[in-house]
């Protein structure tokens, strides 16, 4: 029964596919040019980040470049160049619709608000909302936080998640934005706020990286479901598609459990709902 239903469903997303059609749009721009432009976010470990080069590194940076390999070869195109643009929590969608880069490979959540703006790949990971607090602390729940104040970066998917866990469990709790993590961790550190809450992931990479005194632990709580996807030029088909195509042969082979083991070893084999993301993005030619 499970295979059936997923050939149906890769039927149903594989019937509005254009297989062959005059180059248009950025796929038109990129064979031209021979350059592509990504956007990538430099604080986003460890999905997206700059490594101790200042080169772009992360799961999703990896995944971006096995795209732009496919990209190539559906292109015909050999030595296909990459113009790396970092972006911020706050400006990579306007990045996108701007034309200033022609997709962005971070850890961004799609959402319809942001449909509107730009466009979006099949899913790429699943998170969710937590919240990190000092290990000194006595808060074991987001319950524990009522008058407290939580720390979310500004322009996230994270600040309206916890906005509305307080509203549905009937907690009083400050949301402050700040600009970036660091900041964020900065203020946990400082005492100015007694939880940060970001993806789950995000909140272990920074942490490792950020300097605060005492350790951190996370709470239990999952506080939303967040799926990411490559950000993409809104209304833009064949570009779409051709990021999409190579997503698919990704997923049919062995290359997206290497990508996943080598960023996220720790955690095994990738969970039954990543597993399921990856079957149903495994759409056939």
């Amino acid at each position: 029964m499970l295979r059936i239903a997923t050939l149906v469903l890769s039927a149903l997303f594989a019937a509005g596919a254009v297989h062959a059609q005059a180059l248009d749009g950025r796929l038109k721009k990129i064979a031209h040019s021979k350059t592509i432009r990504i956007a990538y976010r430099t604080d986003a470990t460890p999905f997206s980040y700059a490594d101790d080069n200042n080169a772009p590194a992360g799961f999703s940076i990896d995944l971006c470049k096995r795209v732009l390999n496919s990209i190539e070869r559906q292109l015909g195109i050999q030595g296909l160049q990459t113009s790396w643009v970092p972006v911020t929590a706050q400006n990579r969608f306007d990045v996108v619709a701007k034309g200033q880069a022609d997709m962005e490979c971070g850890s961004s959540t799609v959402t319809l608000t942001r449909m509107k703006q730009v466009d979006f790949s099949s899913y790429i990971f699943v998170e969710t909302t937590a919240l990190m607090v000092k290990e000194a602390s006595a808060y074991r729940s987001i319950s524990d936080l009522s008058g407290k104040t939580i720390a979310v970066v500004a322009g996230t998917t994270n600040e309206r998640a916890v906005n509305d866990q307080l509203k549905r469990r009937q907690l009083s709790a400050t949301v402050l934005p700040f600009k970036t993590r660091d900041e964020a961790f900065a203020a946990v550190d400082e005492g100015r706020v007694e939880a940060f809450a970001s993806d789950q992931l995000l909140l272990v990479g920074a942490a490792a990286k950020t300097k605060v005194s005492g350790s951190l632990r996370l709470l239990p709580d999952e506080l939303s479901f967040e799926p990411y996807g490559i950000a993409l030029p809104r209304g833009d088909a064949g570009f779409r598609l051709a990021v999409n195509t190579g997503l698919a042969q990704i997923y049919r082979s062995e290359e997206i459990n290497e990508i996943f083991s080598r960023w996220f070893a720790r955690l095994g084999r990738p969970p039954a709902i990543l597993k399921a993301v990856y079957l149903l993005g495994a759409i056939p030619e």
